[in-house]
């Protein structure tokens, strides 16, 4: 414990509902809240599909021009709203992203989740609520935590030797929105085949349900609606965090250049990954994933950063607190909004496109694969004693080395949170759709006037 933190636990409870103030201080006032309104897009384009016969993509929020913009699975998923009533299904949709932020910092947080204890869990989850993403996906009533639960759970089968059982969670992941699809490319260049030939079916049965449920509203999405452009948002708005964003504030409409900068950092994306898994670091290569699809997709609003998340597990994991404390300061910051109105010039460039950066720096420079300093390795081994891994076998990650007896050669490692197997060193074992479809020009920073970055899933890259 740093000196400057009480050591009582009055002390520590009082600084606890302290910081609980400052953070329902924070939300209420500096960012304000999105009012639900990509959950109402959800909630009011089901509704009028079940209840009142109309098409999914044909409904619109009174008063806008934002409507659905999920494949049709995403729809057949939330076929249960129609039981609700909007607050309900408010109330339910923020009880599922609490539970979805548990499962992802569980899972990130592997053998050492119980070492932070009550007071460090509670110090997490203020800390957690003052992060614009987060922020974001629960005042929008957003699905990126659900999704993102789906694949780490994918990602810890596969380091825990169950990879038998992965490749579902990406398979619904991508069946809902367009942009995890890039975590099946992940598994084909891992070697995992079988996984990617799940998570592949997956994605294609869940398709092949929505359009058996509704084959006008899956013919119009697939031939239609996900070449429109205008259904997907306006790409130079500030909260368009890619590098589609990033060259649209720059008045560069050459898709050409936006493809090739795609195809340099899938190229990146493709090299790091594969180091990471042949390391047997798989948080690292599903963190590394989550930054490539940030960059990629045509529309990253603030709330798909989410995905970052499992990069910042790996900065903490590998002993770069400093570092993952300024990139957590400056995505809390909302600073992005400050060159709103006009995102010219240098300071425009520079500022207007500043989670974009952080994502990009991440993607190049994220450690993967290594120990964090001074970290003593092997204290929990099944044996009495720990044969040393070959230099083939998986680089050694944080918590706990064991060796398994009767494996030969098999090291078990944990990487971020997650137990890594041996065998997982690349081998093959055994828009924002939901609701908007282009932002409003409105200052979502302005206490009259709410705005939403909202989701449209882009084409796939």
């Amino acid at each position: 414990m740093s000196r400057g933190l009480p050591r009582t636990d009055r002390g520590r409870l009082l600084l606890v509902f302290a910081l609980a103030a400052v953070v329902t201080v924070f939300t209420a006032t500096v960012p304000l809240l999105r009012d639900w309104f990509d959950l109402r897009v959800y909630y009011g384009s089901i509704d009028t599909w079940v209840h009142h016969g109309g098409r999914i993509y044909d409904y619109r929020v009174p008063g806008t021009t934002y409507g659905f913009t999920y494949p049709p699975f995403a729809a057949v998923a939330m076929l249960p709203m129609a039981l609700l009533d909007l607050r309900t299904a408010i109330a339910a949709a923020l009880l599922l992203n609490l539970a979805a932020l548990a499962v992802i910092l569980r899972l990130l947080a592997g053998p050492a989740r119980r070492r932070p204890g009550w007071y460090g869990w509670a110090l997490i989850a203020c800390l957690l609520a003052l992060f614009e993403p987060l922020r974001d996906t629960f005042s929008f009533g957003q699905v990126n935590l659900l999704l993102l639960a789906l694949v780490l759970t994918d990602a810890t089968l596969l380091a825990t030797g169950r990879g038998r059982l992965a490749g579902v969670g990406i398979g619904l992941a991508a069946a809902i929105k367009l942009t995890p699809a890039l975590f099946i490319g992940l598994l084909l260049v891992a070697g995992r085949r079988r996984a990617a030939a799940v998570a592949t079916a997956v994605a294609l049965g869940a398709t092949a349900l929505a359009a058996w449920v509704d084959p006008d509203a899956s013919r119009f999405y697939w031939t239609e609606a996900l070449w429109d452009t205008d259904r997907v948002g306006r790409l130079g708005y500030v909260s368009n965090q890619s590098v589609q964003g990033i060259l649209a504030r720059l008045g560069e409409p050459d898709r050409a250049v936006w493809a090739a900068a795609v195809l340099l950092i899938l190229g990146v994306w493709a090299v790091r990954t594969r180091r990471a898994v042949v390391a047997g670091d798989w948080t690292a290569a599903f963190a590394l994933t989550g930054l490539a699809a940030c960059l990629v997709s045509p529309i990253t609003w603030v709330h798909h950063l989410v995905w970052l998340l499992p990069s910042f597990a790996v900065l903490v994991r590998t002993g770069h607190l400093r570092i993952a404390g300024a990139l957590y300061a400056v995505l809390c910051t909302s600073v992005v909004w400050l060159w709103f109105d006009d995102a010219s010039g240098v300071d425009g460039f520079l500022g207007s496109n500043t989670y974009a950066w952080i994502t990009l720096g991440l993607l190049l420079w994220l450690p993967a694969g290594q120990l964090r300093p001074g970290l003593r390795t092997g204290s929990r081994s099944t044996s009495t004693t720990t044969t040393a891994p070959r230099p083939a076998a998986p680089a050694i990650s944080p918590a706990s080395v064991q060796a398994e007896p009767g494996s030969s050669g098999t090291a078990a490692a944990t990487a971020g949170g997650v137990v890594v197997s041996g065998r997982a060193a690349g081998r093959d074992a055994a828009s924002e759709p939901t609701a908007s479809t282009r932002p409003a020009d409105l200052n979502p920073q302005s206490s009259s006037e709410r705005a939403s970055s909202y989701t449209a899933e882009p084409p796939p890259s």
